[in-house]
């Protein structure tokens, strides 16, 4: 069977969660890859990568999310989607020739145009999608915003044959055409026993713009080893230790860490839990990580603060509740790989099947 995958270029949960799967996609199916960005560059390591352009959040000199940056970077890409510019068709053109049975996409926005545009079975799988497709508790101001959020999804990603949901906590389901799983672990995360060592790992999705001076002399005051990864900065300053992005240095670093910082990524938080860390969530301005944010508090595995509150107080107040965080972590820790793979086959299976019943019906009524 003949797969397209498609998967958003932006941070590295995306590529993290596609790379899962598609290591055995691969070995059972003949598969296209559509990435962009980090998850191009991620997923390169390993598979021949179709490149696309990419959505994503441009930030301020002082790590906010910049309107004018980001509608100036977005722009061009969206208006070449709705106009089936230069990129759609060559998009388009990739996949025609393909022919491919089944298209998956991890909220990658070309794949998913140019599969309703060929009329090609679709299957999303993602984490954003438990916003639209089940019931999530979310604060009152959170639930009015992502009205927006649902509206954009439902926009730029249009409806899809079937929906496979990934996600740390649990949420019900809106439609029979919609399956939650856990997060999906790699192998190389298995690879990785965990211990307990005395530095803090920590992640930020934008480091180069949510590193700030503030947040830095928080975490130099805290005056114990930490070792920081999504940075453009390498090296050491004082007990800060900048690393390059590397998957399987960060593992061992996470796997051995006391605690983690870090925004509010459903596979981080995945991957976190499996290793039984607590963990000092930081959400972006988005209502995704603050829904993220909020489910760590809610399975009492990590706390959450605004950036504004990340202060050397509000840290050392959270180290002393580490040893609570961790026993529940351990015990909510989870994986959905193999679910992933036996509902991806199965639709794969019964879309193609449908898809040949209704090439056939065609031609019966133009003979």
């Amino acid at each position: 069977m003949r797969i397209v995958y498609g998967v958003h270029g932006y941070s590295r949960g995306h590529a993290s969660r596609a790379g899962t799967v598609l290591s055995e996609l691969v070995k059972q199916h003949e598969v296209m890859i559509f990435a962009g960005r980090d998850a191009e560059r991620i997923l390169s390591e390993q598979y021949e990568i179709n490149s696309v352009p990419v959505l994503a959040y441009e930030y301020t000199n002082r790590g906010k999310i910049s309107t004018l940056k980001t509608a100036r970077h977005n722009l061009p890409i969206l208006t070449d989607l709705i106009r089936h510019g230069r990129h759609f068709k060559q998009v388009k053109e990739k996949i025609r020739s393909f022919d491919p049975d089944l298209v998956i996409s991890d909220a990658e926005l070309f794949t998913n145009h140019v599969s309703r545009n060929l009329k090609l079975p679709l299957v999303s799988f993602d984490h954003f999608g438990i916003m639209v497709h089940c019931r999530v508790p979310l604060r009152w101001q959170d639930r009015l915003l992502s009205t927006i959020d649902r509206f954009a999804y439902r926009t730029l990603l249009g409806q899809s044959d079937k929906q496979l949901i990934s996600s740390f906590y649990d949420a019900p389901p809106r439609s029979q055409n919609v399956q939650l799983i856990g997060p999906l672990l790699r192998d190389e995360v298995f690879q990785v026993q965990p211990t307990t060592g005395d530095h803090l790992l920590v992640y930020f999705n934008n480091g180069s713009y949510q590193m700030t001076p503030e947040v830095a002399d928080t975490l130099r005051s805290l005056d114990m080893p930490m070792r920081v990864y999504g940075t453009s900065v390498t090296g050491r300053d004082g007990p800060i230790d900048f690393r390059p992005t590397s998957n399987r240095a960060f593992l061992e670093d996470l796997a051995s860490a006391k605690a983690v910082i870090s925004t509010a990524g459903n596979q981080l938080v995945g991957e976190a839990t499996y290793y039984g860390k607590a963990m000092l969530v930081l959400p972006e301005n988005t209502v995704e990580q603050r829904m993220n944010a909020a489910a760590v508090e809610r399975l009492g595995i990590g706390q959450q603060i605004d950036w504004s509150r990340f202060k050397p107080q509000t840290v050392r107040g959270f180290l002393g509740r580490v040893p609570e965080f961790t026993a529940r972590a351990r015990a909510a820790s989870r994986d959905g790989r193999a679910d992933a793979l036996r509902i991806l086959n199965r639709w794969a299976k019964e879309l193609a099947e449908k898809r040949k019943a209704a090439r056939r019906k065609l031609l019966q009524i133009t003979a």
